[in-house]
């Protein structure tokens, strides 16, 4: 049984293009599955999280990360007697709009932009991706995806002004999301600081001295660890303090949703809509942890020098391909020809980016500005 305040899919507010029922699948189990066979899922494989392949292969990239973050939402989501099958389809769309080198590529590319008086921002351009460039049906464009995924891919790790952005009256920007989204933008925190303190490691660009000395909540559980596994290797150490760090995170996220859930008194999803906040969130003490593990990752790991010169690489592939096709659109492939006659270049030159792989990107970096 769902909560009062879980999103019901019996009472979706549908697709774009109305569809029959399928036969053994609701619509938000036939939304995950039309993302995971997805053309731009498929692309994440070979899109930055933090580590390039430079490194290791067994780091995460963009499509191992979003699989870690849909598990942790599916958990969360279920102890909160919310809609899974909802939870997980947007845990799995909510970085399909990234483009190629992770949050250096986004930088450059955003930069490019704004010369443009335009701006990037990968929730938009994950919904133009399901709502217009994968192409699979032969009655609709894009995936048809229900409202309430569509909704959440731009509102679930921010809220959007109606003002600024009139394209998205029709996703209620006066009212909160669903819990199903509130979660996914804090599924995604636990994700990623939690696995870039484990690559980090493993990559020896953190050091476990640092990390003990850095991360309180971390030290605090390797201090319990030490005396029950004395003999145990560092790396399997460092395993179960990261370990109970996890699941602290998670139960907390768990328990204190519940607990605003109960004193803000919502028993309905209009009122999770309406409340004046987000009800998904942190205790105040684990919040503090959570963020002093991301100071500590930005200070130590996301501007480490090591790393500097592959993000320093990466803006300038981004910046100066998107210069070479702003002078040369006839480069473009044919079908982005077509798109210029009805979008501003700068925008398409964008999605074309957005769309790479690290690895195509790099070609045709080789082919068009090497040398050049």
């Amino acid at each position: 049984m769902l909560a009062g305040y879980a999103v019901q899919v019996e009472r979706s507010r549908g697709r774009r293009f109305p569809e029959p029922l399928h036969p053994y699948r609701n619509d938000y189990q036939r939304d995950r599955d039309r993302v995971i066979h997805a053309r731009a899922f498929r692309r994440l494989e070979d899109k930055t999280q933090v580590f390039t392949r430079r490194y290791s292969d067994h780091f995460r990239n963009r499509l191992t990360h979003t699989i870690e973050v849909a598990q942790i939402t599916r958990t969360v989501a279920g102890a909160l007697d919310l809609n899974v099958d909802l939870a997980e389809a947007l845990a799995l769309v909510h970085d399909l709009g990234h483009p190629p080198f992770g949050h250096a590529g986004e930088k450059a590319l955003d930069a490019a932009m704004r010369e443009h008086g335009l701006f990037f921002d990968h929730n938009l351009h994950a919904l133009r991706i399901v709502e217009d460039f994968e192409q699979r049906y032969a009655a609709f464009r894009g995936l048809n995806l229900t409202f309430e995924v569509r909704e959440g891919i731009i509102k679930h790790s921010r809220d959007y002004d109606a003002e600024q952005h009139p394209e998205l009256a029709e996703y209620l920007l006066n009212q909160r999301p669903p819990l199903e989204a509130q979660l996914v933008d804090l599924t995604d925190e636990i994700g990623y600081n939690t696995a870039d303190l484990d690559d980090g490691y493993e990559a020896r660009l953190l050091t476990l001295e640092q990390i003990r000395a850095g991360v309180p909540v971390f030290e605090r559980f390797f201090r319990h660890v030490e005396p029950i596994y004395p003999d145990a290797p560092e790396k399997l150490q460092f395993n179960e303090a990261l370990k109970r760090v996890f699941n602290r995170l998670v139960g907390d996220l768990i328990t204190n949703t519940q607990a605003r859930v109960m004193q803000a008194g919502i028993e309905t999803l209009a009122d999770v809509r309406l409340h004046p906040k987000r009800l998904a969130a942190f205790s105040g003490e684990v919040e503090d942890e959570r963020k002093q593990i991301k100071d500590f990752l930005y200070y130590n790991l996301y501007y480490s020098p090591s790393l500097a010169g592959e993000k320093d690489d990466a803006e300038c592939v981004v910046t100066e391909l998107f210069a070479f096709w702003m002078k040369n659109p006839s480069a473009l492939p044919h079908y982005y020809h077509e798109k210029a006659e009805r979008e501003s270049l700068p925008r398409v030159v964008c999605d074309y980016i957005a769309g790479m792989t690290d690895h195509f990107i790099i070609g045709q970096y080789e082919k068009y500005c090497l040398g050049k």
